[in-house]
């Protein structure tokens, strides 16, 4: 497809001068463009307002929509992550050690960027503006492709973009959406080795899934999240229904929140009516095993498929456990290895779980909403991985930067 090509060719050119900026000059394009953002917020709005529009006739609805769409608050939270970036510290060029080697040879580790960072992804702007500002920050030219849904507002955010580097009298093409919005164009760029140091796709599941099987780029996997709340014998009952509940219902369409519920017998009893209660106060579908839904009358009969989906929405699967053992066995069966928390107040169940549970970011006592890179202390992320390599967990600054060998000799020869 010629239109990535040209976009590959423009983005090799401007990774040499990207990824020679000192930190000043960096922070200097993220701070112009937050102010950016937020003088052309109505523009942007009004662009989010059509692709909205268009949405509602393409029959978008749910998390989807809310994914969509943008306010002037969250422009402005945008701005703020932005400027948060630049409060960050910059990797690059960061030596991590440094070893006299008996023959004289000083070798050391240099932190440097990826180089061509491309990012697929669906019905979320402020992906453009967060994964442009990490990759500026860690020196890396970024190629965009989002979906048609938000094409609009990706086109608005991006041109902020244009306007801020070249203000600084830089190359725009150190970031990039592609124009072409069709399916091809996500192939294409799976494809595209010989200008993509990585890709990283950021979606649901069918995306991330079609993506690592059929990309011949490196493909760092991210998203995906059937995140669990286990509430132990041992719990702090009040405590549980409180983090179920906003772990649940806070944003039902990110792929932090709770999808799925586990208790513990002993307690069954005790707190699910009360988790039921407030669950279907807040318009959550409740799908239960057989004892879940003795205790919450308004729970539905859960079917095999519940226990692995990642609903996005106001729907929970609820099932009865004997034991934190069998808790962690369920959720190392149905889990993504996103997101799992334990409520308990049992420091010996506490460590057994933090320990057997394969998963990015494992939780006690508080809810699975926190993995995310402002809560983190990351500023924005480029996408939370939920693979082991290269990077694992909220991607922040670091996880987009590689390693250099630099040598210094004196005349050595071998």
């Amino acid at each position: 497809m010629e239109e990535l090509n040209v976009i590959g060719r423009n983005a090799k050119k401007a990774a040499g001068e990207l990824a020679n900026l000192n930190t000043e000059q960096k922070n200097k394009i993220l701070l112009l463009v937050a102010d950016l953002l937020e003088k052309y917020s109505d523009g942007i709005l009004e662009e989010n307002a059509r692709d909205l529009e268009q949405g509602h006739e393409m029959g978008l609805k749910g998390a989807i929509v809310d994914r969509l769409t943008l306010s002037g608050e969250r422009i402005s939270g945008i701005a703020d992550g932005l400027r948060e970036i630049v409060q960050l510290e910059d990797p690059i060029g960061e030596i991590e050690e440094m070893k006299k080697r008996p023959n004289g040879l000083l070798i050391g580790k240099k932190r440097v960027p990826l180089g061509v960072v491309g990012v697929i992804y669906e019905s979320r702007p402020n992906v453009t503006a967060d994964v442009a500002g990490l990759c500026i920050k860690t020196g890396n030219v970024c190629m965009l492709r989002g979906g048609k849904e938000a094409f609009r507002s990706n086109n608005a955010i991006v041109k902020v973009f244009h306007e801020a580097i070249e203000a600084c009298g830089l190359d725009p093409h150190m970031v990039q959406l592609v124009q072409n919005t069709t399916r091809e164009s996500a192939v294409a760029m799976m494809k595209l080795n010989q200008y993509l140091d990585i890709l990283i796709p950021r979606g649901g599941a069918g995306l991330i899934q079609a993506v690592v099987q059929n990309s011949t780029v490196p493909v760092i996997e991210t998203g995906v999240g059937n995140c669990h709340v286990y509430v132990d014998d041992a719990a702090d009952l009040e405590k549980a229904v409180s983090i179920v509940y906003n772990a649940k219902t806070h944003r039902p369409g990110v792929c932090n929140a709770a999808e799925s519920l586990l208790v513990h017998e002993k307690v069954a009893a005790l707190v699910l009516p009360d988790i039921g209660r407030a669950l279907s106060e807040g318009g959550v579908e409740i799908r239960g095993d057989q004892i879940t839904c003795k205790l919450i009358p308004e729970a539905k009969p859960a079917t095999e498929e519940d226990w692995g989906t990642e609903y996005l929405d106001l729907l929970i699967s609820s099932r009865v456990v004997g034991s934190v053992e069998e808790a962690v066995d369920h959720i190392n069966q149905y889990g993504t290895m996103h997101s799992e928390s334990i409520i308990t107040e049992n420091y010996s169940h506490a460590q057994y779980f933090l320990d057997r549970v394969d998963a990015a970011a494992v939780y006690v006592n508080a809810s699975t909403r926190f993995t995310d890179g402002f809560e983190f202390g990351y500023g924005a992320e480029i996408g939370i991985s939920t693979q082991k390599l290269h990077a694992r967990g909220p991607m922040g600054l670091k996880e987009l930067t590689t390693n250099k060998y630099v040598i210094y000799g004196s005349g050595q020869i071998r």
